[in-house]
Formats: C-alpha cells, sequence, structure tokens
C-alpha cells in the first residue's frame, strides 16, 4: 500500500509538472495582475515533494526531483519533434502548432534552471526546517520551504527568460506579479498538506497532529 500511494504522488508530481510547462505559455489577467495559466498547477510539485520528503526521506523527494527533471527534457524533445515533421496537407495548423510549443531556447533554458534550482532547495529546505523543528510544526515547514522555493522560482525564470527584453521595471513587476499569486497559493496548500500526509501515513495508525505530540 505504501508504494501505490508513492506512486499516485509520483505520478501527480510528473502530470503536474509537464502540465505547468505546456499552460506557461497561455498569460492570464488575475485583477490587475498578469501571470502564465500554469501559476495554479506548479504549485501542487512543492506540495507533493513535501509530502513526499515528510513521509519517505530526502533521498526519495530528492529521485522525484530529477525524475521530473529528465522527464521535462522527454516532452521538450517531442514537442520539437512534433514541430519538426512535416505537416500532413490537410492539417491548416501548423503555425499555431509552432507558436504554442515552439518555445524559444532561452525560454526553456530559463525553465529548466527555475525548475532545478527551486525544486533541489525546496527539498532540502524543508528536510532542514524538519531536523530543527525535530519533526513538530508541519505548517511552519510546509510554508517556510516553499514561500523561499517559490521566490527562488520566479526570479530565476523571468531573470533569465526576459532580462535584457523588457525595461528592468517590467521586470520586477513580473517577478512581483507572479510571486504574489504564488504566495497566496503556498498559504492555501497548507491544509492539504496535512491532509496528504495523513493520507500517506495511513498505514502506519498515526497522523500529523500524533506525530508532533511524541
Amino acid at each position: 500500500m505504501p508504494k501505490k500511494r508513492l506512486l499516485f504522488l509520483t505520478s501527480l508530481f510528473i502530470t503536474s509538472l509537464l502540465i505547468a510547462n505546456i499552460t506557461a505559455v497561455k498569460l492570464v489577467q488575475i485583477g490587475g495582475l498578469i501571470v502564465p495559466a500554469a501559476v495554479f498547477v506548479f504549485p501542487i510539485t512543492f506540495l507533493v515533494t513535501d509530502v513526499v520528503c515528510e513521509v519517505w526521506g530526502k533521498k526519495q523527494a530528492t529521485e522525484l526531483v530529477w525524475l521530473g527533471f529528465f522527464m521535462n527534457i522527454v516532452l521538450m524533445g517531442y514537442l520539437q519533434l512534433g514541430r519538426v515533421l512535416p505537416p500532413a496537407p490537410v492539417w491548416p495548423d501548423q503555425k499555431a502548432y509552432e507558436a504554442i510549443f515552439g518555445a524559444v531556447p532561452r525560454i526553456v533554458l530559463a525553465s529548466m534552471c527555475a525548475y532545478i534550482i527551486s525544486q533541489t532547495h525546496d527539498v532540502w529546505a524543508f528536510d532542514y526546517w524538519r531536523r530543527l523543528t525535530r519533526g513538530k510544526h508541519l505548517w511552519l515547514r510546509n510554508n517556510l520551504s516553499t514561500m523561499a522555493s517559490q521566490l527562488m522560482d520566479t526570479v530565476v525564470f523571468i531573470t533569465i527568460g526576459f532580462a535584457g527584453t523588457v525595461p528592468r521595471g517590467a521586470l520586477i513587476g513580473m517577478i512581483f506579479s507572479q510571486y504574489m499569486v504564488k504566495l497566496v497559493l503556498a498559504l492555501i496548500d497548507t491544509p492539504f498538506c496535512y491532509l496528504v500526509v495523513n493520507w500517506a501515513r495511513k498505514e502506519r495508525g498515526t497522523n500529523v497532529i500524533q506525530a508532533e505530540e511524541n
């Protein structure tokens, strides 16, 4: 049963990551903020790595991060293969395909760098706070690790992807807008972190509250 739960979380992590990379090309407006559509699904990946680190340990969470990295490369490779294959005469949407999936190398590089830096930090930070708090205060560990990691992800991606192509003020505005949305989502995911950790630990006959009281 534990392996089935880990398999489910691994599948959720990979699916969320790949969906985020595909939907990142669409910009949406929330109030006065303009952010990629992926901003709503990418936080799931941080939630999953925190749960895996909490229940199965840092080594397993790190392996999950690297698995996601290589699956992202597979996704990018297949999307580019689909772009360069000659379109059938009856298929008129080649330009639309290229507009959506033909990401420029700089954006791909920015995405990959931001992913590996932020996710690696999230696993390290969560494990660090877990050892420092002796396994207590899951809400604090979840928020501290995710908030810092989301900031790293935002700064690295936007800086690598857009520095020099937009004014500095606009660059800072992009970072601020995206991080504010990610910050709110990071706070919202705290109760879900407890629920999923309890679900993953169910076979042990304990829950997060009991573990923190012991």
